[in-house]
């Protein structure tokens, strides 16, 4: 590692004394710093590590750091190793495969296609349980015909994250002019993760998962918004409905 006489890039107010290591990106960081950073990652369901040093344009340096890197620089302990990687790899599969936890054996079961709730274990089938096929949505029971793409029928088989779209309250974007309230949550619309907006600033976001820049308001990438309208003014095709679906 290479430490140098430098400010933490990442908490400039961090204590003078902790030994500051500048990172394969070019900015430091103290250990304590990076490890906070990091944790706050995982905590919002990220599994890449990326610098959060602000650039002279407004925009995040976004170079991703190994978690060899990560594990070094900050100094992880045993402890904070084993929580770092066991949650690494929960997020990692949850993000890369269709996966859940079958609630009849237990066995973490990949869904191939999304074109039926109805799903059927072959765990279960194998060992012949009676009631081999659960939702993949509220994870109970099969109940009702199938396929369906929307929900079974067991009583409150709901899809949480569109009903949260499609039900979290309206929001006002105080420092943009011309636009009403808007739905206080989006889905972004590269990756579909949730986002909120503080409300302050203007009225483009930054998601955290793809690092796309997108536009609060009418739901298009900053550049195609940027073609008609500007940061702090209404967009020209206005705001965008309530999300009724989580973009892939």
């Amino acid at each position: 590692m290479k430490y140098v006489n430098k400010p933490d890039d990442i908490d400039p107010l961090q204590d003078d004394e902790d030994l500051v290591v500048e990172m394969s990106c070019g900015h430091t960081a103290t250990p304590s710093s990076l490890t906070g950073w990091c944790r706050s990652l995982l905590d919002e369901g990220q599994f890449k590590f990326t610098c959060p040093t602000p650039k002279p344009d407004g925009k995040r340096c976004g170079v991703e750091l190994s978690y060899q890197e990560v594990r070094r620089v900050a100094a992880l302990t045993v402890d904070e190793m084993k929580q770092f990687e066991e949650r690494l790899a929960h997020l990692t599969i949850h993000a890369t495969c269709k996966i859940k936890e079958c609630p009849g054996c237990g066995t973490y079961v990949e869904r191939k296609t999304e074109d039926n709730l109805c799903f059927s274990c072959p765990i279960c089938k194998e060992s012949n349980r009676p009631s081999h096929e659960f939702c993949w949505q509220c994870l109970r029971p099969w109940k009702g015909p199938a396929p369906r793409v929307d929900r079974c029928e067991n009583p409150g088989c709901v899809d949480k994250d569109r009903q949260l779209l499609q039900s979290c309250c309206l929001m006002e974007l105080s420092n943009v002019q011309g636009v009403g309230p808007c739905p206080s949550i989006r889905a972004c619309p590269t990756c579909g993760m949730k986002v909120e907006h503080t409300g302050t600033g203007c009225k483009y976001i930054i998601c955290r998962r793809c690092e796309v820049e997108f536009c609060f308001v009418c739901l298009k990438v900053k550049q195609q918004c940027l073609q008609t309208s500007s940061y702090f003014v209404a967009c020209s095709s206005g705001i965008a409905p309530r999300q009724t679906s989580i973009p892939k």
